[in-house]
């Protein structure tokens, strides 16, 4: 019988020819097709196709993703050596929580004397086999459908001009400081390219929703923010759906959770010589998760008071303690009670299984806070 060939994944060029390149190695024959040869250098929904009985072995060579590894896709430019301008990293699917991000970010951009990037990911499918799987609920497109992801990636396009053509309007208008910004467009898994970008470019601070286009209810423990502020390097800025409008020089009051490590000295020095221009009253929370710990933490607490008074006077302390049992609630109290303005809180490197069966604090401040969350790193 002859052995067909089949299309293994849809990518950009400059993908594509990588893959190529890593299956050719494995002795996997693979061909690309549907090339602009004119610009093949931006030549998007370019297929890579491979002999039907190579499928199971160039599936797992996907599924490794030493093909997308920083060694191979990181591309070096001559002036990686030379100081960077400082960046506000604001990843953007066109939904209204993004807009409202750029509303933010712009704003602390001209603050911190930064340029802005836009960074959206969109998701291209990796093999769509032939058999009818119920693909319509995550919004993949057909493998037969040739003209599909060039549709898609014509109406990204066209969305990234408009808010373009939005943000410029702001500028003009003055509602938006006139600060450089710049569009990056990728393909992937959202989260995966955006913690890739951070890495990449390390900027000052990341600004975004806290839910995104198509994301519908409260408790999407996967979210792309939710991955981000477990994993991101830099700072990030994350703001609920209902939040009140607040610029960078209107944010006075933080509530900052602690668990009196000294890290947390670190990440707090860390959060105010970043936003040294700000005054802040910070209210610094402790969540007590043994009844037992209560005292040894109270006796802890008055050194902690003494050590912040001599090394930050310039600034306005309080301190509380609350259960863990009732943490969402008397939190909810406290911040309409003091009036804060955003929750920090500082996430250490944790692992898989950490992240996934103990949500962090600031994952369970997610979706439940109407007030903007800062991580610190």
């Amino acid at each position: 019988m002859e052995d067909k060939l089949i299309t293994l994944s849809i990518l950009t060029y400059s993908k594509a020819q990588i893959l190529k390149s890593v299956l050719e190695s494995e002795g996997i024959e693979s061909y690309i097709h549907n090339v602009n040869l004119i610009q093949p250098v931006i030549s998007s929904g370019v297929r890579v196709r491979i002999k039907e009985s190579d499928l199971p072995r160039a599936l797992k060579i996907i599924e490794s993703s030493s093909w997308l590894s920083s060694e191979i896709l990181e591309e070096k430019s001559a002036d990686s050596d030379s100081e960077k301008v400082p960046k506000v990293l604001i990843p953007v699917d066109f939904s209204a929580y993004s807009l409202k991000a750029c509303d933010f970010g712009f704003n602390v951009a001209s603050r911190m004397h930064a340029e802005v990037v836009l960074l959206h990911v969109h998701f291209t499918p990796i093999y769509i086999p032939s058999l009818q799987y119920d693909i319509e609920n995550y919004q993949v497109p057909s493998g037969n459908d040739v003209t599909t992801v060039k549709g898609m990636i014509e109406n990204i396009h066209k969305q990234l001009n408009k808010l373009s053509e939005n943000i410029n309007e702001k500028i003009q208008n003055g509602d938006y400081p006139n600060v450089k910004y710049t569009c990056v467009l990728r393909e992937g898994i959202p989260e995966e390219e955006i913690l890739y970008y951070i890495r990449q470019e390390k900027p000052l601070i990341v600004v975004m929703g806290t839910r995104g286009e198509h994301q519908k209810d409260l408790d999407l423990i996967g979210s792309v923010t939710a991955e981000v502020i477990e994993r991101s390097r830099s700072f990030v800025y994350a703001i609920p759906e209902n939040a009140p409008e607040k610029s960078l020089e209107n944010i006075h009051k933080i509530a900052l959770f602690t668990s009196f490590d000294q890290r947390d000295l670190i990440a707090f020095d860390s959060l105010i010589t970043t936003f040294k221009d700000n005054k802040f009253e910070i209210s610094f929370i402790h969540v007590n998760s043994h009844e037992e710990k209560r005292t040894w933490n109270e006796i802890k607490l008055a050194g902690i008071k003494e050590y912040f008074k001599k090394q930050y006077p310039q600034l306005e302390f309080t301190y509380l303690n609350i259960d863990e049992d009732h943490l969402l609630g008397n939190l909810d109290q406290f911040v309409q009670e003091n009036g804060i303005d955003v929750i920090c809180t500082s996430n250490y490197k944790r692992n898989i299984f950490a992240r996934l069966f103990n949500p962090s604090i600031a994952r369970k401040m997610l979706f439940h806070s109407n007030t903007p969350i800062l991580i610190i790193k």
